[in-house]
C-alpha cells in the first residue's frame, strides 16, 4: 500500500474517531446533566409532597419563602412551621420516594432550632423498605418544638451512573474500539515497516544480479562465438544453455526491478509511435521456437489495416511476451494460441487465445495479484514467481490501457487489452 494512502487513512481515521469521541462526550455530559437534573426536580416534587402532608397533618400552614432548600448536589433541607414527627416523617418520605421510583438509599434528620443541632433520623435503603414502615410507628415524637429536616443522598452519584449504565456501556465499547484502532494502525505501520525493509533487501539484491548477468552474457557470446566450441555440438549446446538460462534469470531479474520502480512510483514510460502488426510479428517470431519446441502453434490472424499505437515497445514486448509464455505454460499438449485484433473508431481490442487447462472462477478473482499463481494440482510442474500478470497489469494500468481475463475449466483462456489508437506522424 503506497505511503500516501496509508497517511491518508490514518488521517481519516483519526479525524473521525476525534468526532466520535466528541460527539460520545458530549453525549455523555449532556446525558449526565438531564438525570441530574431529572433527580433534582423529583426530589423536590418527593420533597414538597412530604411538606404537604405534614402540614395537613399538623393542620398548619407551608412556609411562602425558601420551602425547599438544595444546599449541595445531594443535600435538601426543608423548612416546617410545625412540629416534625420522625415516624410519620420517614413513612412519608418513604411513600413519595417509592411512588416517584426514586430507588436510592437516604438519610434524614431533624433540625431542632432550640438546641441548634441535628436529631438523627434514619437511614433508610428503599431496597429493604418494608422493614422501614413497620417499625415507623415506635419511633418517638416531639412535641410543642419548631423543626426543619434535611435529607441527604449519600449514594446519589452511584444511582445515577446506573441510571446511565446503557451510555456508560457504550461509551466503553468507545474507548475499546479506539485502542482496538490505534493498536491495528501500530501493528499495520510494524507490518509495513518490515515488508518495506524485506522490499529494499530483495531489491537491492536483485539489482547487484545485474553485474553478474551482464558478465554472463557476454562470456556466453564469447563461448558462441569461439571457433572451438562451434565445432564441438556438445561444448556447443552448453553455451546454448548457458545463454538461454542467463537470459531467462535477467527477465526475471528486470520483472522485480521493473515491479519495484512502479510501486515507488519512480516508474516513467518511454512512449513512442509502434506500427502494431509488424512489432506483434516480431514477437511471434521470437516466441515461435519455444512453441516449435512443445509441438505448438502460435498465430496471428489476418488484419488488413495499418495500426498505430503509443506505448513503451520494452514493456509492451514484456506484457506480451508474459502472456504469450503464460499460454504455453498453461496450454497442455500441443499448445495452440491465436492472437486477433479488432479494429473500434478509436481503439482497438487485442485477443490472446488460448487452448489451455483454463482457470476456475474463484482463481480468476485473483489472477492479477501479486506473487499468485494458477494451481495445476497436487504437482507443481509450472515454474514462475506470480509476477507476470501483476506485471502484465500495472503496465497496461500506467499506459491507461483496459486489460481483461476470460476463461473456462478445458475450454482455454482469453486475455482482452483495449489499447487507444494514434496517428503516425512520419
Amino acid at each position: 500500500m503506497p505511503n500516501n494512502t496509508i497517511k491518508l487513512i490514518l488521517i481519516l481515521g483519526s479525524l473521525a474517531i476525534a468526532g466520535i469521541l466528541f460527539f460520545q462526550t458530549f453525549w455523555v455530559i449532556q446525558s449526565w446533566d438531564r438525570k441530574e437534573e431529572e433527580f433534582n426536580q423529583t426530589v423536590m416534587i418527593a420533597l414538597r409532597k412530604v411538606a404537604e402532608k405534614i402540614a395537613i397533618y399538623n393542620q398548619t400552614d407551608l412556609p411562602k419563602n425558601n420551602l425547599i432548600q438544595r444546599r449541595a448536589s445531594n443535600y435538601y433541607s426543608v423548612n416546617i412551621n410545625s412540629v416534625i414527627d420522625a415516624n410519620i416523617l420517614e413513612d412519608f418520605l418513604i411513600r413519595e420516594f417509592n411512588e416517584l421510583s426514586l430507588n436510592t438509599a437516604f438519610e434524614y434528620a431533624v433540625y431542632d432550632c432550640a438546641s441548634d443541632d441535628l436529631v438523627y433520623g434514619n437511614y433508610c435503603n428503599l431496597s429493604v423498605g418494608a422493614e422501614a414502615l413497620e417499625r415507623s410507628e415506635n419511633l418517638p415524637k416531639f412535641n410543642d418544638l419548631i423543626y426543619y429536616f434535611v435529607v441527604n443522598f449519600p449514594s446519589r452519584n452511584s444511582y445515577l451512573i446506573n441510571d446511565l449504565r446503557v451510555t456508560v456501556l457504550f461509551s466503553i465499547l468507545t474507548i475499546l474500539a479506539v485502542l482496538s484502532f490505534f493498536y491495528a494502525i501500530w501493528v499495520i505501520a510494524r507490518q509495513k515497516q518490515v515488508t518495506d525493509l524485506q522490499k529494499d533487501f530483495i531489491n537491492n539484491m536483485t539489482h547487484e544480479f545485474k553485474t553478474p548477468i551482464s558478465s554472463i552474457k557476454i562470456a556466453s557470446e564469447v563461448l558462441m562465438q569461439n571457433e572451438m566450441v562451434d565445432s564441438n555440438p556438445r561444448l556447443k549446446q552448453y553455451a546454448s544453455i548457458i545463454s538461454n538460462q542467463n537470459d531467462r534469470l535477467n527477465s526475471q531479474v528486470e520483472k522485480v526491478l521493473n515491479i519495484a520502480k512502479l510501486e515507488k512510483d519512480q516508474f516513467k514510460l518511454n512512449l513512442e509511435v509502434i506500427e502494431l502488426i509488424p512489432f506483434l510479428e516480431h514477437i511471434i517470431t521470437q516466441e515461435r521456437i519455444k512453441y516449435d519446441a512443445a509441438d505448438g502453434t502460435i498465430l496471428l490472424e489476418d488484419y488488413n489495416e495499418d495500426i498505430f499505437i503509443k506505448a513503451d515497445r520494452l514493456h509492451f514486448t514484456n506484457v506480451m511476451s508474459n502472456i504469450i509464455d503464460n499460454a504455453l505454460k498453461y496450454g497442455g499438449k500441443n499448445p495452440i494460441v491465436k492472437i486477433q485484433i479488432i479494429g473500434f473508431q478509436q481503439y482497438i481490442r487485442l485477443i490472446i487465445r488460448d487452448s489451455g487447462i483454463g482457470i476456475s472462477k474463484d482463481q480468476l478473482k485473483r489472477i492479477f495479484n501479486k506473487f499468485y499463481r494458477v494451481s495445476t494440482g497436487d504437482v507443481h510442474n509450472v515454474k514462475g514467481f506470480g509476477l507476470g500478470l501483476y506485471y502484465v497489469k500495472n503496465i497496461c494500468d500506467t499506459h491507461g490501457w483496459k486489460i481483461d481475463l476470460f476463461s473456462e475449466i478445458n475450454k482455454g483462456t482469453s486475455v482482452i487489452l483495449e489499447i487507444p489508437k494514434t496517428i503516425n506522424h512520419e
